[in-house]
């Protein structure tokens, strides 16, 4: 149950961040009200997944699904150009959040 609040807090914080960046620096009301309850429940299901996920682990696992899905999100919206070195990066972040959850 940890590990699925942990991934997703990690979507969340892909959530909050593609609003934070939406929100023209939290002048827009919808983006930074989605901002501010994203980053809430984000944060408080990181914490609760570190009751029992190593701190180190759980960080690492929920920073790389936030950026993960962040920079995919780009890709899909035309806000970032996807290249072949961007996507085998992702692919390496993405093997890695795997493997820190089979290692566990």
């Amino acid at each position: 149950m940890d590990w699925l609040i942990l991934i997703v807090s990690g979507m969340l914080e892909a959530v909050w961040a593609t609003a934070l960046g939406a929100s023209n620096g939290l002048r827009r009301k919808l983006p930074t009200a989605i901002f501010v309850i994203a980053v809430v429940i984000s944060m408080a299901g990181l914490s609760w997944a570190m009751i029992t996920i190593p701190t180190g682990t759980a960080y690492a696992v929920w920073v790389g699904i936030g950026a993960s899905l962040t920079v995919l999100w780009g890709f899909v919206s035309g806000q970032e150009r996807p290249t072949i070195a961007r996507s085998l990066l992702l692919v390496v972040l993405v093997g890695s959040v795997i493997g820190l959850k089979v290692v566990s």
